[in-house]
């Protein structure tokens, strides 16, 4: 298990939950619970058994199911009611059976929220913390317990928050989470509160909302003033404005300030997780998140790229590869000669300066136009496969397409698409049906080329999107279509532009068929 001088707490799986349009089944907990138990992290707080059915289940098949090699399970609940014994209260119940040897109790540690959220005195409180986390420690399991609304409860009553402090310690607590819980905190004044808490004796530990923006700064500030103990979750989830990001915690910590928090070689295994964790959350990940983010190491500016040429460390604060991430060149209008060529080079070509300059007026001249190419790396390397090569070298050659959309007499809408193509010396005519015209294209073409190329029977339309362009009107505005497309193994995007939008995603849709032959090893005949 980890090192108990410091700790790393993941609660994700409770507080995480709460994000809007966020739900996870108790299987999708296992599944996060196994990733972050991958990552290293010390304790993962699985939900609040008794008080939500789902996370008893949780625990219930967390015994077996749940083969932990870092983390221990921590089971969330409340301190006993007021004019109840602890032993006596069913949620405490809950947690004493949930199997978990960490139990983490919330606790009213701001004075407004006693009197008026809990309707009770302020000793009656104590009461309840002093006997909860007696009763849960004689039972042998350890207790860590969240002061909620500490800060703002500091600012109301200094000397009653601390004092929820001192009895929890008292009573046994190894560890006191500072909440933050409506998250409007700012580092300094933050710092300068848990450098006084920290007097009281108690092991402190920190808990940030995010709705300052400010969640990871201030979980970094208490750990300078003396927190020995961080909470956050994946990917920053949690409700409203999120939690601390718990991989930009680690990452800081680790990187920067040279905590030993996670298992070797855990750290570079980061990237990797944070996208697995979205995947069994289905958000959408953020592809700008700090170390892990798709867009972390990404470089546009053709300055930038000059200067990484020579030594990437100029325009970067890590190696990429130190949280399993990459450093992408992305190509746009704003590109110079190096950013072609690194991103040349990334893709495995090397270019002359004659290809370099004769790539970047290309790229240059389209993007003019509307095109887009650091969202759409397959349609760039067709760019840069015609440079080299002089022409653009096809697998197949379009005689034309059509389609019809028919709206029938049930007032069902039928699309109808017709390709007609030259390929290996054939010329093929394909007819095929879809619930819009680029799905009934995209069927056609494949129809026709599938037997000749096999392949394309793994190949799968992902995504697509639309985009009216800048500077243009209404129906006969420009048009910019982007399509991902997927062979099982990898997925890859395209870019097409034009005034009609049916032109603009068959331009897309022959790139997308074309990479997915490039890749699948057919070179053109």
């Amino acid at each position: 298990m980890a090192d108990d001088r410091f700790h790393v707490y993941d609660t994700t799986l409770r507080d995480g939950a709460q994000q809007e349009g966020l739900n996870l089944t108790v299987a999708d907990k296992i599944a996060v619970a196994r990733h972050l138990d991958g990552l290293g992290v010390g304790f993962i707080e699985g939900g609040w058994p008794g008080a939500n059915p789902k996370d008893t289940e949780f625990f219930r098949r967390a015994r077996t199911e749940l083969d932990l090699k870092h983390a221990q399970l921590a089971a969330f609940g409340a301190t006993r009611r007021a004019g109840v014994k602890a032993a006596d209260d069913p949620l405490v119940a809950a947690l004493r059976e949930s199997g978990a040897p960490v139990v983490t109790l919330v606790a009213k540690s701001h004075d407004r929220h006693v009197e008026l959220a809990l309707r009770t005195t302020l000793q009656e409180n104590l009461a309840m913390i002093r006997d909860t986390v007696s009763h849960l420690r004689a039972e042998g399991q350890r207790v860590f317990l969240d002061a909620e609304h500490f800060f703002d409860g500091y600012r109301s009553n200094p000397a009653y928050a601390l004092e929820v402090l001192r009895t929890a310690a008292e009573a046994g607590a190894d560890v006191i989470a500072l909440c933050d819980t409506n998250g409007g905190m700012l580092p300094d004044e933050l710092a300068d509160i848990v450098h006084e808490a920290v007097q009281s004796g108690a092991r402190l530990g920190i808990h940030c909302h995010d709705d300052t923006g400010c969640a990871v700064a201030n979980t970094l500030a208490a750990v300078k003033a003396g927190a020995t103990h961080v909470q956050g979750c994946a990917n920053g989830y949690g409700e409203r404005s999120g939690n601390a990001n718990l991989f930009t915690v680690v990452a800081n910590l680790q990187l920067k300030r040279g905590f030993d928090l996670v298992p070797p070689g855990a750290l570079a295994d980061m990237t990797r997780i944070a996208h697995a964790i979205t995947e069994v959350t289905n958000v959408t990940p953020n592809s700008h998140a700090p170390y892990v983010g798709a867009s972390a190491f990404a470089h546009k500016a053709g300055l930038h790229a000059s200067a990484i040429k020579v030594d990437p460390n100029l325009y970067q604060h890590i190696d990429p590869a130190a949280v399993g991430n990459d450093m992408r060149m992305l190509v746009s209008d704003m590109a110079g000669r190096a950013s072609v060529e690194l991103k040349g080079r990334e893709l495995g070509y090397d270019l002359t300066p004659d290809n370099t300059k004769a790539l970047v007026e290309r790229v240059k001249d389209l993007e003019s136009r509307g095109f887009t190419f650091e969202a759409a790396d397959a349609s760039f390397e067709l760019l840069l496969r015609d440079t080299l090569h002089g022409q653009r070298r096809r697998h197949f050659e379009v005689e034309s397409w059509r389609v019809i959309v028919e709206r029938t007499k049930g007032g069902e809408l039928v699309s109808e698409a017709t390709v007609k193509l030259h390929a290996k010396g054939e010329r093929i005519v394909a007819t095929g049906e879809g619930n819009g015209p680029v799905n009934a294209l995209d069927k056609a073409v494949r129809l026709a080329l599938e037997q000749l190329y096999p392949d394309l029977a793994r190949l799968e339309l992902v995504d697509y999107k639309v985009r009216i362009l800048e500077g243009t009107h209404g129906t006969d505005a420009v048009t910019r279509v982007l399509i991902t497309s997927s062979d099982d193994t990898s997925d890859w995007a395209t870019v097409g532009v034009a005034e009609n939008i049916i032109d603009a995603s068959w331009q897309a849709l022959e790139q997308a068929v074309t990479y997915g032959l490039l890749k699948a090893g057919h070179e053109t005949d």
